[in-house]
């Protein structure tokens, strides 16, 4: 096919072109998420956004699982993940908050990373997951923003980036080290403190912690060159239909509601992870438990027509 030609993408828009901001609208977003404080492009309003996008807007996979991969036009990621009580994952999330963050003044590049938690190695990992490079106006330093990993080994807050930090925010603990790899770019680890290595998985560049069990364990690795946003496309396509894909055989929630308080839902199991660290777990009993947990625990009304669940027989 001649350099001069487009195809068409999921969404209507054309393989090669930029994402941009037609169909956002800022004042919406952050009545949306529930920011009232400063526009301004600095440090403050860089980390009040990012937590309160974290804690407004619920990560799920209900599209994917549905069997359509969801759309990253600014326009339905404001009707979807504003407006329609629904939430969304890295693609969706990480899309509307740099479109965001670009109104608000701020530089920001799209990273694409490979999830590293449980891999025995970097490699074998394809980049599925995207994260942000935020550049505040002013400051020499960049910082890695991210509102789409969902777990709560996800930044609460953006980061500095840079090695040889830790960041501790709303109860979590997180730092950056680089890890070897054969390619010519240095390659990052974004690394969360693990109090219970029992139940955290493992990850490449894992290293211990201050008390036995305790560990660093790597999230995702990745290196700074821009994930361009057909890149974004063709692994959002990836991650939301191919048989290998977690995504598409059963329901994945997550939502931060506040420090230290963290919901995670696989398929009926809902787990809760309480400020003072405790966890309880237990099974849903049916669809229309799991819808109500759905909507009252996590801000997401499901789809009508899509079964949640197996039916048994």
């Amino acid at each position: 096919m001649a350099d001069t030609e487009r195809t068409r993408r999921t969404d209507g828009t054309e393989a090669g072109e930029r994402t941009d901001a037609q169909g956002f609208d800022l004042d919406a977003y952050l009545k949306g998420i529930g920011w009232e404080g400063s526009r301004r492009a600095d440090l403050a309003t860089l980390r009040g956004v990012h937590w309160a996008h974290l804690r407004a807007v619920p990560f799920e996979n209900l599209d994917s699982f549905g069997g359509t991969a969801p759309s990253r036009r600014p326009a339905d990621l404001m009707a979807k993940l504003v407006h329609g009580r629904r939430g969304g994952y890295c693609f969706e999330q990480n899309t509307l908050l740099a479109l965001a963050l670009r109104a608000l003044g701020f530089t920001v590049t799209t990273l694409g990373a490979r999830v590293t938690l449980g891999a025995s190695t970097v490699e074998s990992r394809p980049r599925t997951h995207m994260a942000l490079r935020v550049e505040i106006p002013g400051d020499p330093r960049p910082y890695l923003a991210d509102v789409g990993f969902g777990s709560l080994g996800g930044p609460a807050e953006p980061i500095p980036l840079a090695t040889g930090e830790e960041s501790r925010h709303r109860g979590r603990r997180h730092r950056l080290v680089h890890l070897p790899h054969d390619g010519p770019l240095e390659l990052w680890a974004l690394q969360a403190y693990a109090t219970n290595s029992a139940e955290a998985g493992y990850g490449p560049g894992d290293t211990p912690g201050d008390a036995p069990g305790d560990r660093w364990t790597s999230q995702y690795a990745f290196t700074l060159d821009p994930f361009e946003p057909v890149d974004a496309e063709v692994s959002n396509w990836y991650v939301a239909t191919h048989p290998h894909s977690p995504f598409v055989h059963r329901p994945f929630a997550q939502r931060t509601v506040s420090d230290g308080h963290h919901l995670s839902l696989d398929a009926r199991h809902l787990v809760e992870t309480h400020p003072d660290r405790t966890v309880t777990e237990r099974d849903l009993a049916d669809e229309t438990e799991l819808r109500r947990v759905l909507d009252e625990r996590f801000g997401i009304i499901a789809p009508e027509g899509l079964a949640l669940l197996p039916v048994a027989g």
